[in-house]
């Protein structure tokens, strides 16, 4: 399919986009101004980027521990992302979702969770709600390369299958779920095959290759649209960073995290838009440099931004 120049700049920003943002998350985190833990999205930013941008602004994402670059491509502010993560009031959940619970409903980001696997469920309730309400609205739901051997999963993508809905499901397959290998825990090559055992389509792609993500859900998404049930797609990606901020990745070989950074995303589709004659240099340099400005000036709104008051910790609340 073809992809105006418009939108190829705009790709191309937003992952410029989420990898600032994490290298700033990290920076801040490592100076003990962030709380708490954050998992780094940084080397996945194809994945969120290609297929948010097959989704219409009314369709729904869930997204996981590693979220914020599913959020930021789907839409969400940085600076409000930043405060969130501060612990700030003016955060998208006033400080008390932090890192891993991020939620904006108003940009159909239904949610994402600490819990591995904990929004796969949750991504066909919204495809259901969709085809009550007969709207042709489609949920794309993030997971883990680990979430796929979780009963959440298969309970979840087995009634997707049965009641055909409007939900397509995104595989990162970064190869480790935390410090585990995937090849230790499961014996299929590609998690996408686990698709024939619920009668949908299922398929593996580069996931460092932007169009090819979202070539792949643009067509999963059409053939939600239309009523055709649930697609299963595996991005075969890779998490520059450890599990965690601060994960010494002990696991990881050299040669492999070598080899992975050779096809950093970033720099491959910027090659690619420059071949293209979409951008030049200097205008992709030019997008550098308003990302860091842009995460400069979210930092210090996170920074002057006042911390919700005790008497509010209540409030927001549903039971």
């Amino acid at each position: 399919m073809a992809i105006e120049r418009e939108k190829l700049v705009g790709m191309y920003r937003l992952m410029v986009r989420i990898r600032t943002f994490e290298e700033r998350v990290l920076k801040e985190v490592s100076a003990g101004v962030i709380p708490g833990a954050a998992h780094l999205y940084a080397g996945q930013e194809a994945v969120a980027v290609g297929a948010c941008a097959a989704l219409r602004g009314d369709d729904f994402i869930t997204s996981t521990h590693r979220g914020h670059g599913h959020l930021i491509a789907k839409g969400a502010k940085t600076e409000l992302m930043m405060a969130e993560l501060f612990g700030k009031k003016s955060g998208y959940n006033k400080g008390k979702g932090g890192s891993m619970h991020i939620t904006a409903l108003d940009l159909g980001i239904i949610g994402a969770s600490g819990i591995v696997a904990g929004m796969i469920g949750i991504a066909a309730g919204a495809a259901l709600s969709a085809q009550m309400r007969g709207t042709d609205q489609v949920t794309l739901c993030f997971l883990g390369d680990g979430a796929t051997n979780s009963e959440r999963f298969h309970e979840a993508v087995n009634l997707a299958s049965v009641w055909s809905l409007p939900v397509v499901y995104v595989i990162e397959n970064n190869l480790y779920g935390e410090s585990t290998p995937i090849s230790d825990v499961c014996r299929v090559a590609n998690l996408s095959d686990r698709a024939a055992a619920y009668d949908i389509p299922g398929e593996t792609i580069d996931g460092n290759d932007v169009l090819a993500v979202w070539d792949a859900v643009a067509k999963a998404v059409g053939r939600a649209r239309k009523g055709d049930g649930p697609t299963l797609l595996e991005c075969k990606t890779y998490r520059h960073y450890g599990h965690f901020c601060g994960d010494p990745q002990t696991y990881k070989k050299k040669k492999e995290v070598e080899e992975w950074l050779e096809k950093d995303p970033i720099p491959r589709f910027r090659k690619e838009l420059i071949k293209m004659e979409v951008l030049t240099q200097d205008g992709a340099d030019a997008i550098v440099g308003e990302m860091k400005a842009e995460l400069d000036r979210a930092v210090e709104f996170a920074a002057k931004s006042p911390y919700p008051l005790p008497e509010e910790a209540l409030e927001d609340v549903y039971a």
